[in-house]
């Protein structure tokens, strides 16, 4: 709470056109006790507050200047929030606060243990890192509360690994992750922990592999998706710039030996790249574009593998297979993409490169 007494009696004061010597006048105070309630040097009596609103036809709030926060929880959690980005130490306080007026809500343990987290991880103050351990635990608990579909049991055995870490207890830190695996969502951390702080490079790999796929499927279904936003906003330059580095991110990954899964996908990606280049009027890379698409298609379904033993960089892949939602074969999986295009020109300059062979 924020009180501006002395610039509000000064400011009725002068709104009424009155010197300090005739207030102090009309109040029977001295011109001096004005002058230090307006410089902030003291503050006038609460009988004298009451007869001052009473003159200036005010009231006592309005006279001290009385704002009060918003202290309702979103309000104290957006507050708190802009602290941290900052790291402003006030955040700390105002954590404090809210923990002690909403000691059993979740949105209030957890949203403040992240802030203590922020805090710890910036200046590594060991008691700040156990202070967010302290309260992740405690937001387990409370975890049945929980609305936000961001935040799971996963997420905050995740966020407590960080803190294991920073305390530097990297081998509990990685344990934590290992026990919390499910599809997969910790392989990258684990890995990295195992190869760089662990000593552990051979195991790492295993965590790593997943990791490598997670990543590169995620990556490549997101520029596939991407290509249908910028389709529907008519941005063909962004289009085609996000196929090509998907197209070249995928590239690097195949190796010279026979075509896995991975050909499939860089065929039905280098459709759409004709679809891109064909809207934009380049018809001869666009043409380029489908033959090399038609080419790669027919070379996975004359042998279809589904595995991704030839992947590059990626061990423990022998018992790995991976499909896309698009069809069993490279031809089907691309007819079905063009379909979702809806573009009749297009399916038919698709065809037409089809007859071609």
């Amino acid at each position: 709470m924020k009180l501006s007494l002395s610039e509000n009696i000064r400011s009725f004061r002068k709104q009424r056109g009155m010197t300090q010597e005739k207030l102090a006048e009309a109040l029977g105070v001295t011109v001096g006790a004005v002058y230090k309630w307006e410089s902030g040097q003291s503050q006038p009596e609460l009988s004298l507050l009451v007869e001052m609103a009473d003159f200036f036809d005010t009231s006592v709030d309005v006279l001290l200047g009385c704002r009060i926060k918003d202290n309702r929880l979103d309000a104290a959690l957006d507050r708190m929030n802009a602290y941290c980005r900052t790291l402003d130490p006030a955040g700390l306080a105002e954590a404090e606060k809210v923990l002690g007026k909403y000691p059993h809500s979740f949105r209030a343990v957890y949203g403040c243990a992240m802030v203590y987290l922020a805090y710890g991880a910036g200046d590594h103050d060991p008691r700040r890192l156990r202070r967010a351990a302290q309260l992740l635990e405690q937001a387990k608990v409370l975890l049945p509360q929980n609305d936000d579909p961001r935040v799971s049991e996963a997420t905050i055995c995740g966020n407590l690994s960080v803190v294991w870490f920073l305390l530097g207890e990297k081998e509990k830190s990685i344990e934590l992750l290992k026990k919390n695996n499910a599809g997969g969502i910790f392989s990258s951390d684990i890995g990295a922990g195992l190869s760089i702080f662990g000593n552990a490079p051979e195991e790492a790999a295993q965590y790593l592999s997943e990791a490598l796929l997670s990543g590169l499927s995620c990556l490549l279904t997101t520029v596939i998706a991407y290509v249908f936003v910028f389709r529907s906003r008519g941005d063909w330059a962004s289009a085609k710039d996000i196929l090509l580095w998907g197209i070249g991110l995928l590239a690097g990954l195949k190796t010279e030996s026979k075509p896995d899964i991975l050909e499939k996908t860089h065929a039905e990606m280098l459709v759409l790249l004709a679809y891109a280049q064909a809207k934009t009027g380049l018809r001869e890379a666009s043409a380029k574009s489908l033959k090399e698409a038609r080419a790669m298609a027919l070379r996975f379904d004359a042998m279809p593998d589904y595995s991704l033993r030839a992947m590059r960089f990626a061990d423990h892949m022998d018992h790995t297979a991976a499909f896309d939602v698009f069809g069993a074969t490279a031809s089907g999986g691309i007819d079905n993409l063009i379909g979702l295009l809806k573009d009749r020109q297009f399916a038919d300059q698709w065809a037409e490169t089809a007859a071609d062979e």
